[in-house]
Formats: structure tokens, C-alpha cells, sequence
């Protein structure tokens, strides 16, 4: 009995231990595509970084690719989580809106070279099936509050699924030169939330 009770606590020591490499090298590969985009993001260098051997990144992620995605995924479900907390602060359904996009273009601005290797840096197909979920999330989140501001009155009659779409891909598009590691001269972060924000307020009838 003493002898199975060890050898559980040893099998639970090493899950523990397991988890945290691994979680060193989310952490790691999330820090070098801040710094330099996939290209800084090397096996080498994310192992490094979180303290494994190379060869040993792969017992805790089959592929790079599975790598990037669990990246993906962790930053995604954040930011998701923090426009579920914008959308359901008080206030109309136009304050939430405007909320949810200053909390989504702010938090773009504030990590830039992230923001773009996650946006729009070309992709293993397993990422880009990622972002894609994580795009269909966002939209189905907005139209949703969108649906409740035209049954409140607090905004015309529109196809609440199609204006969701077309104010995430004007996002995305507002913010390519903003984001881009070799942008041209811009206008402040503070505006440019400012604009986008008035863009989104008018698309939707605002």
C-alpha cells in the first residue's frame, strides 16, 4: 500500500514538474514572437529559453505547429475573456461596443510584433485553422450584442451577423499599417483607438 501510494505521489510530481516545462514554453515562445515574429520563434531558441533541451520541447508538443497553436489558443481565450468583461460592463449597447473594440485595438497596440504574428504572419495551416475559430468567436460574441441594441432600439434594424463580420474585418484592416513591423509614419495610439472606435459607432448606425 505504501509502496502504490509512493509511486502515485512520484506519477502526480512528474505531471507537475511536466506542466511547468511546458508552461515555460508557452511562456517562452510567446515572448520571442513579441520580440521578433516567427522567424525569432526557432525550436532552438523557444527551448532555450524555457530551459529544455531542443529535442525535449518535443515530448511536451508533437510539432511546432502544436506549439504555435496552444500559443494561439492562450493568448486568444485572454483577450476573449477580456471582451466578455468589456461587453458586460453597465451601459448601452453602444458603450459596450465601444468598449469591446478600444479593449481589442488597445490591447493590438500594446504588443504590436505579437499582435502581428498572431494576425497576420503567415501560418502552418493548424494556426491558421485557429485563428479562424477564434475569428468565428468574436464575431458570434458581437453580433450577439449587437442583436440585443437593435431589440433594445438602441440601434436600427441591420443583419447582426453580417455588420459583426464586416466591423471585425475593417479592424483588422485598420490596424495592418498600425501593427505592421515595417509601418510607415502613423498617428498615435490614442487616436488611432479614437478612429476606429468612430468607424465602428457609424457602421452600425450609432
Amino acid at each position: 500500500m505504501a509502496a502504490a501510494r509512493s509511486q502515485a505521489a512520484d506519477a502526480q510530481a512528474n505531471r507537475g514538474r511536466g506542466d511547468a516545462t511546458r508552461e515555460r514554453l508557452l511562456t517562452a515562445a510567446v515572448e520571442l514572437l513579441e520580440e521578433g515574429g516567427y522567424a525569432a520563434a526557432t525550436v532552438a531558441a523557444i527551448a532555450e529559453r524555457g530551459g529544455v533541451a531542443a529535442g525535449a520541447l518535443y515530448r511536451h508538443f508533437p510539432s511546432k505547429a502544436e506549439l504555435f497553436v496552444e500559443v494561439f489558443r492562450s493568448v486568444a481565450e485572454q483577450e476573449l475573456a477580456d471582451l466578455y468583461e468589456a461587453s458586460s460592463a453597465p451601459g448601452t449597447t453602444v458603450d459596450k461596443l465601444d468598449a469591446i473594440v478600444r479593449e481589442f485595438t488597445g490591447n493590438a497596440l500594446a504588443q504590436p510584433r505579437l499582435a502581428w504574428a498572431l494576425g497576420y504572419e503567415p501560418v502552418d495551416p493548424l494556426v491558421d485553422a485557429e485563428r479562424l475559430a477564434y475569428r468565428q468567436t468574436y464575431r458570434e460574441r458581437l453580433a450577439e450584442l449587437l442583436r440585443r441594441g437593435i431589440e433594445a432600439g438602441e440601434l436600427p434594424e441591420q443583419d447582426a451577423e453580417l455588420a459583426a463580420a464586416s466591423l471585425i474585418g475593417a479592424i483588422s484592416e485598420a490596424l495592418v499599417n498600425p501593427l505592421s513591423p515595417v509601418r510607415s509614419e502613423r498617428a498615435s495610439d490614442e487616436q488611432t483607438i479614437a478612429a476606429i472606435s468612430a468607424f465602428c459607432r457609424r457602421a452600425v448606425g450609432a
